[in-house]
């Protein structure tokens, strides 16, 4: 069976549900990958008629919403002890480092940091459960968490389904050319993001070794 035969044969309420339910977990704390499914899902719809982009959206911005609120109750039930047991369980995505960089962001943008957190595969990860660990308010977390999801949910998949159909032609073209340039450049906002992540990470210990110290020094 031909490829372009095989994607006609997905029913178009399997790739809803999977939208949905990824972005969820994802937005509740669990690592994955939301937005290459919400990007090849948007990118599927706008090759396949009987995909309905507007239903579409409104799955994902609804797995967004109800995600994080979801993250934002289990984080204000465990507290700080969960995101020890979440780092011991994924040093990758819940280790010293990356709770450094999630904390400081919540100092410096508060309830705003759930809202770009959403643009932010680090922070959207940690958006909720922190939130409900450092017991923001829950009504400017939802203000905070529906802004965000609609924006880059709904968003995300306007943006690629309208850039799907416009570069059909030329995708059909030069197919392989363009799935080569789609992998280095996330090979390369991979590497942009992971070293401007370890520098974040490198200058909020450096705050919290300030914070620390600073008494001390004052005190002589």
């Amino acid at each position: 069976m031909h490829v372009q035969e095989w994607l006609e044969t997905i029913p178009a309420i399997s790739v809803y549900l999977l939208v949905g339910l990824v972005i969820g977990l994802e937005s509740l704390g669990i690592p994955l990958p939301g937005e290459i499914i919400l990007v090849s899902a948007a990118l599927l719809a706008s090759q396949q008629g009987h995909i309905d982009p507007v239903v579409l959206g409104l799955c994902a911005i609804a797995g967004a919403i109800v995600g994080d609120s979801i993250g934002y109750a289990i984080g204000r039930r465990g507290g700080k002890p969960l995101l020890e047991k979440l780092g011991r369980r994924f040093p990758k995505h819940f280790g010293p480092d990356q709770v450094a960089v999630a904390e400081r962001s919540f100092d410096r943008w508060g309830m705003w940091a759930v809202f770009f957190g959403r643009f932010v595969a680090l922070l959207r990860i940690f958006a909720g459960p922190l939130a409900g660990v450092l017991r923001m308010p829950y009504w400017r977390f939802l203000i905070a968490n529906v802004l965000g999801g609609v924006l880059w949910a709904g968003g995300t998949t306007a943006v690629i389904y309208t850039v799907g159909i416009v570069a059909e032609p030329w995708l059909k073209r030069f197919s392989w050319l363009a799935l080569v340039a789609a992998l280095l450049l996330g090979l390369a906002v991979t590497l942009v993001v992971r070293a401007r992540m370890k520098k974040a990470a490198a200058a909020a210990r450096e705050e919290a070794a300030e914070r620390v110290t600073a008494p001390a020094g004052a005190a002589d």
